[in-house]
């Protein structure tokens, strides 16, 4: 079985530096901090208002790291322009609502394919990984094969608020994904108590994880938080290849 990846996502270091104006804290430093914890790579979203990461930061980053970056934004003409630019590791493209607080849903594959497919070839063109944050559903894994995307990211916000209902629809979905010749990833809203079954799904890569491992750090510390969600990461992988112990 292969090794599961954690991607942290440092957008809400930016939120609440923005709160207040200024430089503290910095998204660099706090990214920093999660790779020396544990984490394999950086996730941040620029959104096209602007409201936590800018382009300064991703630059600063972009810059500074060695280790894999996933820019995640809206497959518009300003920032499929600002990937190629900036040249990350992986860009992976989701919905964006201006009005909503956090990314709310999948994106649309099936109903966007001829707006989607330019983009994802002008991303790979520049040598960017492209994913695609889809919900969990047969039509849009599909689709998402269909344009050229290499990896998906399913969406993880129903089996957070309706963990056993949601579950199983989440596990065929991954195993959809070998079918379809997709890497898979997971992410959004999940936490020490609901990541263990994403993790042990033998499919996913990657786990990208932000708001709750910024939020527990208020209490724990970024550095203890990070390491520890990687542990359970690893354990639940473990003990589903039957190595637990």
């Amino acid at each position: 079985m292969h090794p599961i990846r954690l991607g942290v996502n440092v957008d809400h270091v930016a939120t609440l530096r923005n709160a207040r104006g200024g430089t503290h804290p910095d998204p660099l430093a706090a990214a920093r901090v999660a790779l020396a914890s544990g984490a394999d790579g950086i996730t941040f979203h620029l959104r096209e208002d602007r409201r936590h990461i800018r382009d300064a930061d991703a630059e600063a980053m972009r810059a500074a790291l060695a280790a894999p970056l996933n820019l995640e934004m809206a497959a518009t003409a300003e920032m499929v322009a600002f990937a190629c630019r900036l040249r990350p590791h992986a860009v992976c493209l989701v919905p964006e609502r201006r009005q909503e607080l956090t990314t709310e849903g999948g994106l649309d594959v099936a109903g966007h394919r001829s707006a989607l497919a330019p983009a994802i070839a002008a991303l790979a063109d520049a040598g960017i990984r492209v994913s695609l944050f889809i919900d969990p559903d047969p039509r849009q894994l599909e689709a998402a094969a269909a344009v050229g995307a290499p990896v998906v990211e399913l969406h993880t916000g129903a089996y957070a608020e309706r963990p056993e209902a949601e579950f199983e629809r989440l596990r065929t979905a991954a195993r959809q994904t070998t079918t379809l010749g997709l890497e898979c990833h997971a992410g959004h809203g999940l936490s020490f108590e609901n990541v263990a079954p994403i993790a042990a799904l033998p499919e996913v890569h990657e786990l990208n994880i932000g708001h709750f491992l910024l939020g527990q750090a208020i209490f724990e510390g970024l550095g203890t938080v990070v390491a520890e969600m990687k542990r359970r990461m690893i354990a639940a992988r473990l003990a589903a290849a039957g190595q637990g112990g």
